[in-house]
Formats: C-alpha cells, structure tokens, sequence
C-alpha cells in the first residue's frame, strides 16, 4: 500500500450513509496464507472483501504470502514474511540480506526446529502494522492467525478484533497423528502443530468469534474452550454468480470430481479412490478428477498404485487425474462437466467445493463428517450421504448415482436451491457486518465505564 493509500484511509470519511442505516465501516482484514487457489481461508478473504465493499464499506485485506487476490473496491496490503514454503524451494534456508528483524530471525529458528511460525510471525508484523496507523480502521477482523501479537484490544490494535475461526486446527492435529505410523513421524506431526497451543490461549480470551458452521461453532468450545456465548454462526456459501448450471457445457460420461491435497489424511482421499477402483469393475467409464495438487508418496498414490489406476486405460485416459492452478471459470466448467462432485472428508467445518458443486447444479456425494451435513442437506433429498471413511458404502453411493440419471437430475436441482436460499457471499456479508458493529458498540460502552 502507498503512502497516499494510508492518507486517503486515514481521511475517509467516517459518518456517510451506509448499509441498514449506519455507516461505512473501515475494516482491515488479516489473514497470514491468501492464496484464493488453494484452502478454504483464501476462498473466505477473497469473497467477503468483495461482498463487503458492495455494500459500502471499506475493506482492506493486509495479508502475507501467498498474497491474496482481492476484487475491485477492495484495497490489498502486503505485509511480507520470508515466504519458507514457497515453491519451488520449500524449507528455504534465507540469504543474510533477507532479514530484517528479530521477526524474521524467529521465523527462521522455529521453521529448523520443525515448527510452523506463520500464525505468530504474521500477528507480530501485524499488531506493529496496525499500531502506526492506529485511528485508520473501525473494526479489525482476523482470519485464523490466532497470534499472541493480536491481543490486547482496541489499546493495542487501535480498533475491537472479531476473529472468524473456520475450524480449529486441534482437529487436523488429531487427524494427523492417527495416520502417523511411526514415532518419528508422530514426533514430527507433534512440533509442527506446536502453533496450536498458542491457538487454544489465544481463543479463550478472544471477545467475539466468528465461525462458519454449528458444528465448528461446538468443536471451538469443546477444543479451544472458547465461552460458548462468544461464539457466532455466520454460514459462508458460493459465488452463485460464478458457480452456476450451464446447459452448454457438455458432461462427461463417468466423471466425477473432487477437491482434495492428496496428502491430507483429513480429505479421505485415499477412500474415494479405493471406492473407484470397486465401482470400475462394474462401470469401467468410471473416473475421477481430483482439483489439487498429486502427492508422489504417501497413501493415496500408494493407493492409485495398488489398485491399477495410475496407468491409461483402454479411452487413453488415467481413472485419476490431478489438476492444479486452474481459473476459477475453469473450476467452475470442470465441476459443470462432471456427472456428479463427491467431498470424502473424514472432517470438514463447513466445505466450500460441496457448496461450490451445489450451486452449479451437479449432484453431490457426501460424507457426514463434521459440518458436511448441515451444508449437503438430508441424504436422498439434496445429496446423497455417506459415513466417513467407508470405501463400500461410498463405492455403493457412487455407483447408484452414475447409473440413475433421473436422481442426478433431483439431487442437482434440489441443492441448488439449498444454496441459493442459504450460502451466498452476500448473506455472509451482512451477517459479518452485523458481528463488527455489535463489537464497535461493545468498545464504545467499554470506553465510557472507563
């Protein structure tokens, strides 16, 4: 951001007419990872900045690599870290030159003792950041970070925090460590989510927190042992105007796609493809593609490997295919050419490519893990449901599915409407915005005690 940037937000004005009768607010957005192409955090900062500013407000994104990528009307600042786990060369030793704090020191330190810094690096840069513009922001929204550099309220950060926690990451930690399958490993998996108990510290003191489903509103009580009366359900959704049935994008016969890291042991990959393999000795068209990023280990390619999927087969085409770095719209007609989308996570707090899927109008596979339910609808109605981490009854779902084009039709139907009438951006928006002024008006009440 430019100096002139910070002036002109400094001298915005503060009391025009804006959304519901109040005014604009001024808001900074944190988040410390933005890629928009990969995780659901990136997806959230990009989509509310953008509803945000349509209804008037003034939002600026400060985010670290990967920077996020922001509308127009949203203003981006760049708040750098050493970037070590950029690609191509993760784990990066930095040159002498590259640093320029204690900051960046700590960074670098935890990083080769196997721990992940990110959230506290990033909330350090950011409370100095925010301190030297102190006055310029109504309302400070973090996405996640969770840092200790973040405490202290409107005395420190010059504005009340509303912090949005998606799902806490004590879940993927215990996920993590039940794949784990030797000590070293599980050692390992312990020290990089040491990060987590800075997580639980900071959680519990926090005023007011945002999350995006019921069930990631219970696991933060139950985990994080954040005050249930703190915590607030605000449901995020698709961008319909993006995500959107398209009769001329042709389907492909078999086809069935899903978004998933391969080496996540949280996204039950590894079961869907054991359910392909099942369902091509019967429906051999059968194929997937998987929009992520193909892990050359681990137990999903062991898995592909096992079950003869990793070479063509008699149309020239590999039953699983991994893309990555594709367009949104590229996304969007991907998932519109697929007979049917399918989410195997063993856990998710809300699932944007189930909602993403819906709102396109393809029918969609789905297991009941964590907040899958609440966002997929009934099984039969709107989706059909699985257990997690049930090959069989995920192969039995799949294979109904493909060979009853009638029920695709429905289930398509149906969970676009669910959508529309539950998940949009616009909806998250104005259930967002109401969070920041009930904030606002908590520091004001707050001050005048004082």
């Amino acid at each position: 951001m430019t100096a002139k940037a910070i002036r002109d937000a400094a001298s915005a004005p503060r009391h025009a007419p804006g959304p519901g009768g109040g005014r604009p607010l001024r808001i900074a957005l944190l988040t410390y990872k933005g890629n928009p192409f990969c995780g659901g955090q990136g997806v959230y900062v990009r989509h509310l900045s953008r509803e945000l500013a349509r209804l008037g407000h003034r939002v600026e994104v400060i985010g670290a690599q990967p920077y996020p990528v922001v509308d127009e009307g949203v203003t981006l600042t760049e708040l750098p870290s050493l970037d070590l786990y950029r690609q191509p060369d993760p784990f990066r030793t930095p040159r002498r030159a590259e640093y320029r704090d204690w900051v960046d020191a700590l960074e670098v330190a935890t990083m080769w003792t196997g721990g992940f810094p990110e959230p506290l690096t990033f909330s350090l840069r950011a409370r100095r950041h925010l301190a030297a513009r102190r006055g310029q922001f109504d309302v400070v929204h973090d996405n996640q970070t969770l840092g200790y550099g973040l405490l202290g309220g409107p005395p420190v950060l010059g504005a009340p925090l509303v912090t949005t926690i998606h799902h806490p990451i004590t879940v993927d930690r215990q996920l993590d460590l039940a794949a784990a399958d030797t000590l070293r490993r599980r050692l390992s998996v312990r020290r990089w989510y040491g990060f987590t108990r800075m997580q639980r510290r900071v959680a519990r003191r926090l005023p007011s927190v945002l999350t995006v489903s019921g069930t990631s509103r219970q696991e933060i009580v139950d985990h994080l042992g954040v005050r249930g009366d703190r915590v607030h359900v605000v449901h995020i959704g698709a961008d319909t105007d993006l995500f959107t049935p398209d009769p001329a994008v042709p389907q492909v016969p078999g086809r069935i796609v899903t978004t998933s890291s391969a080496d996540v042991p949280l996204k039950g990959l590894v079961y869907l493809v054991e359910a392909l393999a099942k369902v091509r000795t019967e429906q051999p068209d059968a194929h997937l593609v998987v929009v992520g990023r193909r892990a050359d280990d681990g137990p999903v390619a062991a898995a592909i490997e096992r079950f003869g999927l990793h070479a063509p087969d008699r149309t020239g085409r590999r039953p699983v295919e991994f893309v990555k770095g594709i367009t949104d719209r590229e996304l969007a007609d991907l998932v519109r050419g697929a007979q049917l989308a399918c989410v195997p996570s063993l856990y998710e707090g809300f699932s944007l490519p189930a909602a993403e899927a819906m709102a396109t109008g393809t029918p969609l596979i789905a297991t009941t893990g964590g907040a899958l339910p609440e966002v997929a609808g009934p099984d039969g109605e709107t989706c059909l449901a699985v257990p997690p981490g049930d090959p069989g009854a995920l192969a039995g779902a799949l294979a109904r599915l493909l060979a009853d084009a009638p029920l695709r039709a429905r289930l398509g139907a149906a969970g676009r409407a669910r959508v529309l009438s539950r998940f949009t951006w616009r909806q998250a928006a104005l259930g967002t915005a109401a969070h920041y002024r009930e904030a606002i008006a908590r520091a004001t009440a707050a001050r005048s005690r004082t």
